[in-house]
């Protein structure tokens, strides 16, 4: 973060100082877990349903915090006093982005793919110069700005995913900072029990490229439809990826390794150029698009951007994280999260990756927030896995049933599917069938389906991952 006095601090959150000297200054980071405060930080305290952030303030301040925002004073603590310490936290990331002329704010949205291409893009940007981006999918209301105020007179990238449960998410996290290029992935199915339909939740996408100043760009999926015609949204200039015959960053001759990597031929108006990615699935031919449509236009040459493409790694945990166990076995562990988009794709890269006389193995649990859809989502899930050859699909919790019945419904299907109770039957189960040359996917909303992926890890002493 840049310096401030904690007059500027004040100023910037409409907020009024108690006990605390204006010229104080606030050169460390903007902590609100007390753990982490640092000399000369900024400590906040949120009134949390369980823990209320006051309670720590005077620890904050004896670790080095130069004051504590937070909504009520503390007896002998400097504090910044607000009404809405969330709101606050966002007018001061806006105060500091604005201080920062030099730095180019890269915003990414969509229903699925948005942690891996944010992932993506500050791989490539870091060549460029220094680049902020924030751990794992910190893409909300206090995510958004925490990372952002991390940012320093040195940051010349600030790469942010934003995420939105509704129309005008999107558009207050633009408020708070502003992008210079924004980036929408996909228009899916993911929340729409909270959207209500896909129109709706391309609306909300939308937000995105209608923030963009007029020398902003906007970098959109050719392949999508309702991404694709966002253009008409924007006052920035437009650039489409994707394999559509008219996008400007193209892929061609797409084929994949026996470990599902994809390979293709960069198509760009500089030229063209082949790519061989280190990831697994199809899908990250798109993912890898959208980060280098946003390198190019940053200035990376073709040579160089075909080279760091190549480099790309998995960087936020169980996103198509790819390990191989001892006895042969090999795990996808794509159990962040799950929507039916995010499980078609993760479904098509486990069929891909059938080794000889080894099974193909789903684990598949509970897609949250699909509202009315929630029943058919399931059941279009379980169709797929049917229809892929998927040998071997073990659905875990009741809740998430009607993939089984979607499965079971594929007349000529020659697999086997069970309905498992919880986490530990399927750990059971797999214990005792797993064999040689199997290939296990993992995945489901974030109801500990994880454990399952770890227990495989661990049985073994894990894995190379790759």
């Amino acid at each position: 973060m840049i310096t401030l006095t904690l007059a500027e601090v004040a100023a910037a959150v409409d907020g009024r100082l108690i006990g605390a000297d204006p010229s104080g200054t606030v050169s460390g980071p903007v902590e609100f877990d007390s753990r982490r405060v640092r000399p000369g930080g900024l400590f906040v305290a949120f009134d949390g349903e369980k823990v209320d952030g006051h309670d720590f303030a005077v620890r904050a301040v004896a670790d080095g915090a130069v004051a504590v925002l937070g909504t009520r004073e503390v007896p002998g603590v400097p504090m910044v006093l607000v009404t809405d310490a969330l709101a606050a936290l966002g007018r001061l990331a806006r105060a500091v982005v604005d201080r920062l002329p030099e730095l180019t704010v890269v915003g990414i949205t969509g229903s699925s793919g948005k942690t891996t291409t944010k992932d993506l893009i500050a791989q490539l940007t870091v060549r460029l110069g220094p680049t902020v981006a924030p751990p794992g999918s910190f893409n909300n209301e206090l995510g958004h700005p925490y990372t952002a105020l991390q940012a320093g007179p040195e940051t010349r990238f600030l790469v942010l995913e934003k995420g939105a449960r509704g129309v005008g998410h999107v558009r207050y996290l633009c408020d708070v900072v502003p992008p210079r290029i924004s980036v929408v992935l996909n228009v899916g199915v993911a929340h729409i029990g909270e959207f209500g339909s896909r129109e709706a939740i391309a609306l909300a996408k939308g937000e995105l490229v209608e923030a963009l100043p007029v020398d902003g760009l906007a970098v959109l999926n050719a392949d999508d439809p309702l991404v694709a015609a966002m253009a008409e949204r924007t006052r920035g200039r437009v650039v489409r990826y994707g394999e559509a015959v008219d996008a400007d960053v193209r892929a061609t001759d797409v084929t994949l390794d026996e470990r599902g990597r994809p390979s293709y031929t960069l198509v760009t108006p500089e030229g063209s150029v082949p790519v061989r990615l280190g990831l697994t699935g199809r899908h990250q031919v798109s993912n890898s698009l959208a980060a280098a449509a946003v390198a190019r236009e940053l200035g990376m040459p073709l040579a160089a951007l075909a080279e760091a493409l190549g480099g790309l790694g998995l960087v936020s945990t169980r996103r198509m994280d790819v390990f191989d166990r001892p006895d042969g076995v090999t795990v996808i562990d794509d159990s962040y999260n799950a929507n039916p988009a995010s499980m078609a794709v993760a479904l098509r890269a486990l069929a891909g990756m059938r080794r000889g006389d080894g099974r193909t193995i789903a684990v598949l649990g509970y897609m949250a927030e699909l509202g009315p859809f929630e029943v058919e989502g399931h059941r279009e899930v379980g169709r797929l896995a049917a229809e892929l050859g998927v040998d071997r699909l073990l659905v875990v919790g009741e809740t998430a049933a009607p993939i089984q019945a979607g499965a079971t419904a594929v007349g000529n299907w020659g697999g086997e599917s069970v309905l498992l109770t919880d986490q530990a039957a399927a750990v059971e189960v797999l214990r005792s069938e797993l064999r040689p040359g199997d290939v296990v996917l993992v995945k489901g909303s974030r109801y500990r389906t994880w454990e399952v992926a770890d227990a495989l890890r661990v049985d073994t002493g894990g894995g190379d991952a790759s």
